[in-house]
């Protein structure tokens, strides 16, 4: 299964995601029972993951933790990469904050005599 990539709803996450999960446990012939006990996370809790439903992401974590999936959490938030100019002016240094966005839209530039 693949995720929408026009933005998919929260709920559309969350279900493919929990499917997942319930997908990963049951080729490890896991219960679901011996899954949340070996997480230390209700059965109940476990229930609502695989089914899509909200739960913490400290129980989530310890899902993928149990289930040995924990490091592919890097590919779906790799680290931040920057651009090699930023690298020449911050002298590899990460950046301190967040300039921000502007929020007025940018004026369009002109030349003087077409004013």
């Amino acid at each position: 299964m693949k995720f929408d990539t026009t933005k998919p709803s929260d709920e559309a996450v969350l279900a493919e995601l929990g499917s997942r999960v319930g997908s990963v446990r049951l080729a490890r012939n896991l219960t679901q029972a011996e899954l949340a006990k070996e997480a230390g996370v209700s059965k109940r809790t476990l229930e609502r993951i695989e089914a899509g439903q909200s739960a913490q992401l400290t129980s989530f974590i310890r899902v993928l933790r149990s289930l040995d999936l924990l490091e592919r959490l890097e590919l779906l938030l790799p680290p931040a990469q920057p651009g090699p100019m930023d690298l020449l002016r911050r002298a590899g240094k990460p950046p301190q904050r967040a300039s921000g966005r502007e929020s007025s839209p940018q004026k369009r530039w002109t030349w003087a005599d077409d004013e």
